[in-house]
């Protein structure tokens, strides 16, 4: 993304997550946070811990630690050409767990979370 602030990416990054059924659960400001524990100068990024609350209901009943694997991270950053934003593949993430019910799932979040990306 171009031409936008950090601050607007976060918020069409929310809202089109909105528009797939996600709910932003946890917000970590990695810039804020580098600051604060090392003194240290970072980029704008944050990851975003997104849930989709009937998918991680239905991946909890396919597989009950799965939720070690929970939330869905979404990053926003900044780079040298604009606001990167890259999600976590949960395919590929959840191919460790042997459960063709979980790996239904884990498919069906990654074509949401696709979406995500492709609508921004």
């Amino acid at each position: 993304m171009k031409n936008i602030s950090f601050d607007e990416a976060i918020e069409r990054v929310t809202d089109a997550l909105k528009e797939e059924g996600f709910g932003i659960l946890t917000e970590i400001d990695v810039k804020e946070t580098l600051k604060k524990k090392l003194d240290e100068d970072f980029r704008p990024y944050r990851i975003l811990g997104a849930c989709n609350p009937p998918f991680a209901h239905k991946a909890l009943l396919a597989e009950d630690k799965i939720g070690a694997m929970l939330p869905c991270n979404v990053i926003v950053q900044q780079s040298d050409d604009g606001i990167e934003v890259a999600a976590v593949d949960p395919v590929a993430s959840m191919q460790a767990v042997d459960n063709k019910d979980l790996a239904e799932i884990a498919k069906e979040i990654q074509s949401k979370l696709r979406s995500v990306i492709e609508s921004l």
